[in-house]
């Protein structure tokens, strides 16, 4: 009887663990109107590694391309902590204008139902993969967002810094773009998964 309740709370342990690791694969909206961070992605552990924090990372902004009134670009983050972890999901961006403000924002995460963008690298268009890293490697997210103001909009803000957290409450690495992103439709930003 006593084996049989412990084969059972194992069970429901295991069963809550999996449930919780998962992260929905359908489009999230976050709005950002603060300088925490929005809740969309989920970070998991294989066995042995930590997960991974904004500050193990140096951050690049990779000036992208636009097409059609999209720009397309990228951010790579290089490892800079020794020891190892894994990171799982879709990046958290927080975007601030060059006295440091907040700037209002919404991310949507791709690929996700009636995703409206397809990212110029294949590997971003992906379900999320579990990407474990250490000192010296790298892992990078992509993002497209509309530079054509809507509705009332006459002009859409600049964002002199992009900060990037891998986990609701994590640290962040600020990533510095040479050109400034300028998210029009409130903050409009796609992003894909790490890979």
């Amino acid at each position: 009887m006593r084996r049989g309740l412990i084969s059972l709370a194992i069970f429901f342990a295991f069963v809550a663990i999996y449930t919780l690791s998962r992260h929905t694969t359908a489009t999230t909206t976050t709005t950002t109107t603060t300088s925490l961070a929005p809740t969309t992605t989920t970070t998991s552990s294989a066995a042995g590694a930590t997960t991974c924090e904004g500050s193990d990372f140096r951050g690049a902004f990779n000036q992208g391309q636009g097409a059609a009134g999209t720009v397309y670009a990228s951010v790579t983050l290089t490892k800079i902590t020794s020891g190892g972890c894994t990171i799982k999901g879709w990046p958290l961006l927080t975007l601030q204008d060059r006295l440091g403000a907040v700037l209002t924002s919404s991310t949507v995460d791709v690929p996700g139902a009636g995703s409206q963008i397809t990212f110029l690298d294949s590997r971003a268009n992906r379900a999320p993969v579990l990407v474990t890293l250490t000192n010296g490697s790298t892992t990078t997210f992509s993002l497209a967002y509309s530079d054509v103001p809507t509705g009332s909009e006459t002009s859409c803000p600049s964002a002199q810094s992009v900060s990037v957290a891998l986990s609701k409450n994590g640290s962040t690495v600020a990533v510095t773009p040479q050109y400034p992103p300028a998210p029009c439709d409130h903050g409009l930003i796609w992003v894909s998964p790490f890979y």
